[in-house]
């Protein structure tokens, strides 16, 4: 896939013009192998003339400047935006929406499915990812899910993890005469959604679509549960539904066609169902003895050479691809003292 402008290393701080009126920000994470998350401001949506902006990043120090100085080379500042809408709760994309709202009085929209996770939040008084570590648990990988908790995560900050003002469901925002439709896309979390502007041909796909990488699994702040992988196909192929377009995804650079990528991630899930499958072979194993079995990343490294974060999502994306098996038939499953345990049907 080739895009329309020259867009240079994508990560690179600055702001990058899409189309009029639309603009591409990358905002820096901290110690994140993803370098940076996009977010879009869009300036012709907002009926108060005001900014509409896809996605919050981080709340760190450097994403507020980063988001500041894009905003001063398009001749506007941080109290032109009047609405942030999140593609989900994962705290690259939601914790900066929070902060910007308390200082600048924007509305906050989030996905309805990710009120559990939010509330679950609030109870723990934690952001640990209770739900992905209690999948690891039934995956076999209690070891790690332990090592994992105990690590120290900065902190619970409850400022950046507010309710949104508003839970989206499948349905239409209008600006003006333009319009978003809010598209509910389940799988990297329960409650992601993608923002479609049909009209100038633009997709902002959040983690849902990415132009290089595959987005983790699952990785979920609330209760486990339900099937991951399955809804997430699902909602890949839910995007050739809709007329294609352009590709503006939270990581990596715009591209021409999502539904070029859709098809790419749909043949790598095959592919990696097969592989699951050989590595399944002739024994009855749960999703860790699989996962230490099957290389990682496009350099296929092996599990043992994965952080433990790392290890983490693998063990758990492999637990998606073998409750998919299952699901197709290939393969039974028993819980067996707190453990999933898989066998290939023969």
């Amino acid at each position: 896939m080739t895009a329309r402008f020259d867009q240079g290393p994508w990560a690179a701080a600055g702001v990058q013009t899409v189309q009029p009126g639309v603009h591409r920000v990358p905002l820096p994470l901290p110690n994140d192998g993803l370098h940076a998350v996009n977010v879009y401001l869009l300036e012709d949506l907002a009926d108060d003339g005001g900014i509409v902006m896809i996605d919050g990043g981080w709340a760190i120090p450097e994403a507020r400047k980063a988001l500041e100085e894009a905003l001063a080379a398009i001749d506007r500042d941080l109290a032109d935006i009047s609405h942030i809408l999140v593609t989900h709760i994962h705290r690259d994309h939601y914790t900066h929406a929070v902060e910007l709202r308390r200082l600048l009085g924007s509305r906050v929209y989030l996905g309805a499915g990710e009120r559990p996770g939010l509330e679950m939040l609030d109870r723990l008084r934690s952001d640990l990812p209770a739900g992905s570590l209690e999948t690891l648990r039934r995956g076999g990988a209690g070891e790690l899910a332990d090592r994992i908790a105990a690590m120290d995560h900065g902190g619970y900050d409850p400022s950046v993890w507010e309710a949104p003002d508003h839970w989206l469901a499948a349905e239409t925002l209008r600006f003006g005469e333009r319009e978003l439709h809010v598209v509910p896309t389940p799988g990297h979390t329960k409650g992601h959604v993608v923002f479609l502007d049909e009209q100038r041909g633009l997709l902002f796909s959040g983690d849902h679509v990415l132009p290089h990488i595959t987005p983790s699994i699952g990785f979920e702040l609330a209760e486990p549960g339900g099937r991951p992988l399955a809804d997430y196909l699902d909602s890949l192929r839910l995007m050739n539904r809709y007329a294609d377009a352009r590709l503006l995804p939270a990581h990596g650079p715009v591209s021409d066609s999502a539904h070029t990528r859709v098809a790419e991630l749909l043949a790598h899930h095959d592919d990696r169902l097969a592989k699951s499958l050989t590595a399944l072979g002739e024994d009855t194993l749960d999703a860790h003895a699989v996962a230490r079995k099957l290389g990682w990343t496009r350099r296929a490294v092996p599990f043992s050479e994965l952080s433990a974060f790392n290890q983490m999502l693998a063990v758990n994306e492999t637990a998606a691809h073998l409750d998919v098996l299952v699901l197709r038939g290939w393969a039974t499953v028993a819980f067996v003292g707190g453990v999933n345990q898989y066998t290939r049907v023969r």
